[in-house]
């Protein structure tokens, strides 16, 4: 696993992020096996960076487990893999998250977000906390523009807080986002990635300049989306739309009936990994909506 401190933007600009689920067993523990098939996969269509977050349903994850997890993380990473967990969402619980990762070496990690009960105010100050007792940066992924406002973020920043901001304020038109003209004016873009996979990436980083962009379907086609990141880094939007596309499908079903739960099922559903059971508060989708998953799925794979 990568241990090094985060340079931005070197390191936000070499691979897409990919956000990927968390295999776990029938009896919900963590499966080491089924992980290690999905970062296998990811690893081999160039992805070098991994966050596991909202996907990885570390929303519902007990602190008795976190340890376990974060050895299991650094366990199955090539030495060049840069694995970031995260926190939270809550006070308490990315507290004790952060006396544990001070036993391990993992160079940053992110602040799940919530918009209850939080203020813009309290958000920043938690993750004032969690730095001092991590003693490491955090990610700020800013969801909602009611969760911290850009002031608050480039403070973080110029405090030296932040390895980098993950951006997912979901717009109609991602090309209208005073938020993150906002953002962008206050901090640099070299901080900053697109957060909502590869449908808003191409304009997030023409338009605003941003560095990288994080995905879900990333897990699927691994060669895919890091090709539309070399187009858009080497200005052949044509190219990166062309990709983009083809990821559209599967992200209209996620869209439709669940981010977190669609990629949960297409992985397993491809073939590349068994996810096995989503941990409660969440459940499984119903099992009408799987045949369609499934076809999207294994169209991308085969593409």
């Amino acid at each position: 696993m990568k241990t090094t401190p985060v340079q931005a933007p070197a390191d936000l600009r070499s691979s897409v992020i990919a956000v990927p689920p968390l295999c776990r067993n029938a009896d919900l523990s963590l499966s080491r096996e089924e992980n290690q098939k999905l970062v296998n996969h990811l690893y081999a269509g160039g992805i070098r960076t991994l966050l596991y977050g909202g996907n990885a349903n570390l929303y519902h994850i007990a602190v008795s487990e976190y340890a376990q997890l974060l050895q299991m993380l650094r366990e199955i990473s090539p030495a060049d893999l840069w694995m970031v967990p995260s926190v939270g969402p809550m006070y308490g619980t990315a507290m004790d998250q952060a006396a544990i990762l001070r036993d391990h070496e993992f160079p940053t990690a992110m602040l799940l977000p919530t918009l209850f009960p939080a203020k813009p105010e309290g958000v920043a100050t938690a993750i004032r906390h969690f730095v001092e007792k991590s003693g490491i940066k955090a990610v700020l992924y800013i969801k909602d523009e009611a969760y911290i406002t850009p002031e608050l973020a480039a403070a973080l920043v110029k405090d030296g807080l932040i390895s980098w901001i993950k951006y997912a304020v979901v717009k109609d038109d991602p090309a209208q986002d005073s938020y993150l003209s906002k953002l962008t004016a206050q901090v640099s873009t070299d901080l900053i990635v697109s957060g909502i996979g590869e449908q808003p990436a191409i304009v997030h980083l023409r338009d605003f300049g941003i560095t990288g962009f994080t995905a879900g379907c990333v897990c699927i086609r691994p060669d895919l989306s890091t090709a539309m990141l070399s187009a858009i880094q080497s200005g052949d939007i044509a190219k990166a739309e062309e990709i983009r596309t083809i990821f559209r499908p599967l992200e209209d079903l996620r869209n439709a009936h669940s981010p977190i739960l669609v990629l949960h099922h297409a992985v397993a559903l491809a073939g590349i990994a068994q996810t096995g059971p989503v941990l409660p508060l969440l459940t499984e989708l119903p099992s009408h909506l799987l045949p369609e998953i499934e076809k999207a799925a294994k169209a991308l794979l085969a593409h």
